[in-house]
């Protein structure tokens, strides 16, 4: 008879298969954690349909943000897949439709809560990591193009999709943890500069106390007087990128300049911008033009040069001051994973309550999986990515059988990282959380 594939059979029988194997190690990190019962202590409000309790229903939307199947109607296939619901500790999968009436009801009765249990892991998982008197603050914000008719989406400035509506994300992540310390949701005609005060006060509230020195980075978006004036209050430090309006541009132009590193001059100088209550320091960077014409916003070109302009209190010298800011790039990386690995581009409703919650998961998934790099990735996973970690440790087929009545998860004999598999499931179970030590 023959055996090849000319004559093979198909049969639709097989039992316990899933390809999400690697949730294991989530659902091990998450136990460590203890987020379930955080969720069903802290998180109470009434629900209409009581088949799944609101901690069930926080960690259905959560696993799919962390497996890559972040849009709700891409979680479909998990009401079928039985596997992933025992090892995600559900009796079964909500539909799609399901998932946006808890999106609705949790964005209006129990976001608020979330978020303070998020702030109490985030200040814990901190201590630990970071425990100096120095915190470093970076702030950036994007743009979420909408297609339909959500609420509160306005058009505002899209440089992607001129004209289309969007929402304003704005963030503060730790420059340290690389964590998200704080973000707000808010319309796309949102200036920044309008509510990155408020922004602030919630990220300066969350500071350990015994914190003598914060020092803030933004970019040209964040360039306003009044967050400067607010910023030298506080006592604290700041690099922001100064908007080259044409008086600056003319400063900048006339400057002196003195070369600090190859191919790269700098010059500094105490200028007061219009409407400025005083004068300030600025620092000038000079690069020779590249070939092709720059898309950043806060470059200017005069002949054959481009220039950067930093407002700053911070007694570094030039160079210093330059590769201080430029470190401040890695907020932009983790903003692109935050819309592209963690599906926070994905509006899933027409209601702001319920995106503005699902903003929120987003944010709590990336520094859930950055708690687990921290402090349970194995060497050479401290710094992947998502879709690395996915791709390596989290997507991967598996079976689950009870031989004699035991649960046993069976990965592929060919698997080629079980080394790494076994030593993250090592470090999860050797890790104690600081509330448990």
């Amino acid at each position: 008879m023959a055996r090849g594939p000319k004559n093979l059979r198909l049969a639709f029988t097989a039992t316990g298969l899933t390809h999400f194997g690697g949730l294991f190690l989530v659902q091990q990190f998450f136990q460590q954690l203890g987020i379930r019962t955080a969720f069903q202590q802290a998180i109470r409000f009434r629900q209409r349909n009581e088949r799944y309790s609101i901690s069930e229903m926080l960690v259905a939307l959560l696993y799919p943000l962390i497996l890559g199947l972040g849009r709700i109607e891409t979680t479909e296939p998990l009401r079928r897949n039985g596997v992933f619901q025992y090892l995600a500790g559900l009796h079964g999968y909500p539909a799609a439709t399901t998932l946006r009436r808890f999106l609705r009801r949790f964005g209006e009765a129990g976001c608020r809560a979330f978020c303070r249990l998020h702030d109490r892991y985030r200040t814990a998982l901190r201590a630990g990591v970071a425990p100096g008197t120095r915190t470093l603050l970076d702030l950036d914000s994007t743009v979420l193009t909408v297609y339909g008719h959500q609420a509160e989406a306005a058009v505002g400035f899209n440089p992607g999709k001129r004209g289309r509506p969007s929402y304003l994300p704005l963030l503060c992540f730790d420059g340290v943890t690389r964590d998200v310390w704080a973000g707000s949701l808010h319309p796309g005609n949102t200036h920044v500069t309008t509510v990155v005060r408020s922004l602030l006060e919630e990220a300066w509230a969350k500071l350990p106390p015994g914190r003598r020195e914060v020092r803030v980075r933004a970019d040209g978006a964040f360039f306003d007087h009044k967050l400067v004036e607010w910023l030298e209050a506080r006592g604290a430090t700041y690099v922001i990128v100064a908007r080259l309006t044409l008086p600056l541009q003319r400063r900048v132009g006339t400057a002196r300049y003195h070369r600090i590193s190859s191919g790269v001059a700098a010059a500094e100088f105490s200028y007061t911008p219009q409407d400025w209550p005083g004068p300030r320091r600025f620092v000038a960077i000079r690069r020779p033009a590249p070939e092709e014409p720059s898309w950043q916003l806060h470059l200017f070109q005069l002949g054959r040069f481009t220039y950067q302009l930093f407002v700053t209190n911070l007694p570094l010298t030039p160079l210093a001051l330059w590769r201080f800011y430029n470190d401040r790039s890695r907020a932009e990386l983790i903003i692109r994973q935050l819309k592209e690995a963690y599906a926070l581009g994905k509006i899933p409703t027409q209601d702001f309550p319920a995106n503005l919650a699902f903003f929120h998961l987003a944010l709590f998934a990336y520094n859930c999986l950055n708690w687990f790099k921290r402090y349970c990735a194995p060497p050479g996973f401290e710094r992947a990515t998502l879709q690395r970690l996915r791709h390596q440790l989290f997507v991967t087929p598996a079976l689950l059988v009870r031989p004699r009545g035991h649960p046993t998860l069976r990965l592929a004999a060919s698997y080629p990282n079980q080394a790494a598999f076994r030593e993250t499931l090592k470090r999860i179970h050797a890790f104690k959380p600081p509330w448990r030590k």
